[in-house]
């Protein structure tokens, strides 16, 4: 009770809080996490997952990409958890400057965050490969096949896929919000991703708070550490 406590006093105490987020924020809406026991890559598939959301399979076998893309990476029907609309909450009474997320479903807008950062893109836009015209979500399901544009280019979604790089942009807004946080807030991720989790290096503040159901590599860093479910900590905050 102690850590939500001070965890409850940081938040209260601070006007310029960074959240950092990764898988275990949308699990808890229901979107399967990749590394659990019974996330997507310890599933059986004709080939390895990470090799189906690699840059060259979508290249060179883009139809099984999207039979597979379809089926195990959208979740629209989803709905934001008690973390994502506390961090809403958060942003609209001006505690939180920023939401940095590394998952790709846009529940953070969905529950009224304004400024987040996608470090790994979403699957709710969707660009021709040939001509750059932008297409919503709803093309991809609507389209059977490959989505093509109307100049019959193939569309890929907006994501970074394995092989590719973070948008130069995006980490560079992260690294400028993280680096002038005065708290840093990490949830619902193991850290075990690069290079989007090197970018908690760039904090300089004195109130990094992780919290996780398990413990990461990073702990010994943070100054408050609570291993347990986002939503549920999230939805004990009062502000």
């Amino acid at each position: 009770m102690q850590k939500y406590n001070e965890l409850q006093d940081l938040i209260l105490e601070s006007n310029n809080i960074v959240f950092f987020g990764g898988a275990g924020v949308s699990t808890e809406s229901g979107i399967p996490d990749f590394r659990s026991v019974d996330g997507l890559y310890n599933q059986k598939y004709s080939y390895p997952p990470e090799q189906i959301l690699s840059h060259s399979f979508f290249i060179s076998n883009t139809e099984y990409f999207y039979d597979f893309y379809k089926n195990k990476m959208l979740f629209l029907e989803v709905s934001p958890n008690k973390a994502h609309i506390k961090l809403a909450e958060l942003e609209r009474v001006g505690k939180l400057k920023a939401v940095i997320t590394q998952n790709i479903d846009g529940l953070h807008q969905k529950a009224g965050s304004k400024n987040v950062l996608e470090l790994h893109g979403s699957v709710h836009r969707n660009y021709c490969m040939k001509c750059g015209k932008f297409y919503d979500v709803d093309k991809v399901i609507e389209s059977k096949g490959i989505p093509r544009c109307t100049c019959n280019g193939i569309i890929k979604p907006d994501v970074v896929l394995y092989e590719e790089g973070l948008d130069n942009e995006t980490i560079d807004k992260a690294v400028n919000y993280i680096s002038n946080a005065d708290v840093l807030i990490i949830g619902g991720t193991s850290l075990a991703v690069y290079p989007a989790a090197g970018l908690i290096r760039y904090y300089k503040g004195n109130k990094l708070i992780l919290i996780n159901k398990s413990s990461t590599s990073m702990d010994s860093m943070a100054n408050l550490v609570i291993n347990d479910s986002i939503g549920k900590v999230f939805e004990g905050i009062k502000l």
